[in-house]
């Protein structure tokens, strides 16, 4: 299908709220003048992707535009192949002037390049990848990742006094974790010679595994004093981990969501990385917009990241309550 057609407008009753129907994922709320925008995104019930398909569709509503989010429902599998299916029959059913494809893992990359040849403008976010490097990608958007990795470790380090032990977990091996580790790594490295970085363990995404690794890992080494994760659900996963094991450990992990909020100002988490991922979710939009009219924009749009503590917290859960959580 042409994406350059008009788009098909649907019933005010249909779209007068954000529902999720099936396979076709979440709907902005106004569908009305404007080329369409399709988010697709794994993993679509993530909470931390929830934030960011909020700053999306709100940011769409104010555009005026029809903009919808498919993707695996799960919060806890990531499966590309069955989102690519999804997002292959939204683009059946209607014309888009643009996509935004969440492009975190490289296996993603030909489906980016795919939708370039068949004529669409491609955005991604919460990854920066090198201009020329993603084929077909003409504008990225989210954190430096070396930035927000490197911030974590002075907050940690400093916490813990510059001695110790940091254990540091992943949700996955993908381009965007990977990346925040070895900054992690690096700035310990580079500037505490007095703490131990243990080697990088993977702890999913599923709630009561991760927590087990994370026992595991405190059983296993009795010196461990800090923990470092860089995916959405760690910091609930190590504040659980530190009160099964009766340990008093410094956690930094990622993502303002509330349950992480929560943690914070319970003093059961030091801190997180609070990664615009609503500023995210607006600033796709817009790049989208402009490129459905046919306009340039930058390739590189960096929004900035810091590293939050209890002091930090009420503007965080502003943005939450505004994303309808």
């Amino acid at each position: 299908m042409n994406p350059s057609n008009p788009i098909r407008l649907l019933s005010r009753t249909a779209i007068s709220t954000l529902i999720i129907v099936g396979v076709i994922g979440l709907v902005s709320p106004v569908f009305a003048a404007g080329k369409g925008l399709l988010w697709v995104q794994p993993l679509s019930n993530h909470p931390v992707h929830k934030i960011m398909q909020a700053g999306f569709l709100t940011k769409c509503a104010k555009l005026a535009r029809a903009c919808k989010v498919v993707g695996n429902p799960s919060a806890t599998n990531y499966d590309i192949p069955a989102t690519l299916l999804l997002a292959e029959a939204a683009l059946s059913r209607s014309d888009y002037g643009a996509v935004a494809v969440y492009a975190a893992d490289p296996a993603i990359f030909p489906f980016i390049s795919k939708l370039a040849h068949e004529g669409y403008p491609v955005v991604t976010c919460h990854v920066l990848p090198a201009e020329g490097t993603v084929n077909g990608l003409l504008a990225a958007t989210g954190e430096d990742i070396g930035e927000a990795g490197a911030q974590a470790a002075v907050a940690l380090a400093d916490k813990l006094g510059g001695k110790g032990v940091i254990a540091l977990t992943q949700g996955s091996i993908n381009e965007t974790e990977n990346a925040m580790s070895a900054a992690f790594r690096a700035k310990i490295a580079q500037s505490y010679p007095g703490i131990t970085v243990l080697n990088t363990q993977i702890e999913g995404f599923e709630p009561s595994a991760a927590q087990a690794k994370a026992v595991a890992i405190l059983q296993g080494h009795p010196k461990v004093n800090g923990a470092f994760s860089t995916t959405g659900n760690g910091p609930q996963a190590w504040a659980q981990a530190a009160r099964a094991t009766g340990r008093n450990i410094v956690i930094i992990g990622m993502d303002y969501i509330r349950q992480n909020l929560d943690l914070v100002k319970a003093d059961q988490v030091f801190g997180l990385v609070a990664q615009p991922l609503y500023e995210e979710g607006v600033r796709v939009a817009e790049l989208a917009a402009a490129l459905a009219d046919g306009k340039k924009v930058n390739y590189r749009n960096p929004l900035p990241a810091r590293v939050i503590t209890a002091n930090d917290l009420a503007p965080y859960y502003q943005i939450l309550k505004e994303a309808g959580q």
